[in-house]
């Protein structure tokens, strides 16, 4: 049995994947709710309450950190819900897969970030980040942590939640608070999840950090301009807003002022290197096209039923 905690779109990849070879999964989440199957049982439960999550994840094989707390209390909710998985995973025994971000390098960097790329990071998530990580290692358990880029797949916080889809659906135009014509590294959800699987049955990853294979860097016009390609939507028309904006939102908006603290990534190149994962496990991101698929059929699915 594998345990998840979190049922968003890695959480819910994770899920299937696994059930689709054969594993028994409990994802565990506050509603209860997450993806139907017959070998996935949904668990409604406070992954913070540490009593209850260890009684949840006896018997397991591992467990899979997919939580994704809100943006604004990540410094409030982490701490305890980071607590409680570690102390779990160590009381039983288990591999702890942590989903990780690039949040902890800070940035901006001048070149590709690796997984020997120094824990720099200033911010308040960031910081968060590093801890989390630095916790799980010093509780002598079994674990890894997955990082990825910005999330290409379906119902992922994107470029695409954000901006393209719904100026698609009112056909306007995109209004991106990016620099659109940097090169910027996103992850496909699927291979998130993929590598959290891989790399859980796998000793060689367990005390390291490792990069979730991702495709090349792209313009986020060039990212696009595919996007209309593959789902024959659009186009409609991609500006960049000014990158003060967010700033200045920041100050009467909570969410504006967490998105202004991170906003480094998207106005200079940001560039992700998965070269050591994909060697050591053998693992290749999937096809953009693909992704971006997954994305329009969803977002098609949604409309329908919308109407």
């Amino acid at each position: 049995m594998h345990a998840i905690v979190g049922s968003g779109p890695v959480g819910t990849a994770t899920a299937r994947q696994l059930a689709d070879q054969g594993e028994r999964v409990r994802m565990i989440t506050r509603s209860g709710r997450g993806p139907q199957h017959p070998l996935i049982e949904l668990v409604a439960a406070d992954a913070a309450d540490t009593r209850r999550l260890t009684e949840l994840t006896e018997g397991a094989f591992a467990l899979y950190n997919c939580a994704n707390p809100q943006y604004t209390e990540w410094e409030k909710k982490w701490p305890p819900l980071s607590d409680a998985m570690i102390a779990a995973a160590k009381a039983n025994d288990l591999v702890y897969a942590i989903t990780g971000n690039l949040y902890v390098y800070g940035g901006p960097l001048p070149g590709p970030m690796t997984e020997h790329s120094p824990l720099a990071a200033t911010g308040r998530k960031g910081r968060v980040r590093i801890k989390m990580w630095q916790d799980a290692l010093a509780s002598g358990v079994r674990t890894f942590e997955a990082r990825g880029s910005d999330y290409i797949g379906a119902r992922a916080n994107s470029i695409f939640s954000f901006a393209l889809l719904p100026a698609i659906a009112k056909n306007r135009t995109a209004w991106c608070p990016a620099d659109i014509d940097q090169v910027h590294s996103f992850t496909y959800t699927g291979d998130m999840a993929r590598t959290l699987i891989t790399l859980a049955r796998d000793e060689r990853s367990y005390g390291k950090a490792w990069h979730v294979p991702s495709p090349a860097p792209i313009a986020i016009r060039d990212l696009a301009r595919r996007y209309f390609a593959v789902s024959g939507t659009g186009p409609v028309p991609l500006r960049r807003l000014p990158r003060w904006t967010t700033r200045a939102a920041g100050l009467v908006w909570p969410m504006g002022r967490e998105l202004a603290e991170m906003d480094y990534q998207f106005w200079a190149p940001f560039r992700l290197d998965s070269t050591l994962t994909e060697r050591t496990f053998g693992l290749a991101p999937t096809d953009l096209d693909v992704a971006l698929k997954e994305v329009a059929d969803d977002a098609a699915a949604t409309a329908a039923r919308t109407m």
